[in-house]
């Protein structure tokens, strides 16, 4: 496998690590309740871990607006699905515009 393949599959599994915890986060209930808190912690530094590593291989802009933009863009939709959330226009503008802007951030590397 090549290594930046492997390095794009660990910031994947970065993204569902953030994601997790960021669930686990919102059942913590301000940090209160012990396991979701922990959960939350290990979770998070899971996702920075294997996003450093991924940065081994991957440029560090690109590596970390991928990360930010399909958390941020899963975590809304996790909130949506499942947790009742609102889509509505502007969050769905919001959405096409993150995934657009990592798009925009990869192309403009290329020559």
């Amino acid at each position: 496998m090549k290594s930046s393949l492997l390095a794009w599959l660990l910031i994947a599994v970065s993204v569902i690590a953030e994601v997790v915890g960021t669930v686990a986060l919102k059942h913590s209930d301000g940090f209160s309740k012990l396991f979701p808190s922990g959960a939350a912690a290990a979770c998070y530094a899971l996702a920075i871990w294997l996003m450093a590593v991924a940065m081994r291989q991957l440029e560090m802009g690109i590596t970390y607006a991928v990360w930010a933009a399909s958390g941020t863009a899963a975590t809304a939709l996790v909130g949506i699905a499942f947790y009742g959330e609102q889509m509505g226009y502007v969050k769905a503008l919001g959405l096409v515009c993150v995934v657009a802007g990592v798009v925009m951030l990869n192309l403009g590397g290329q020559r």
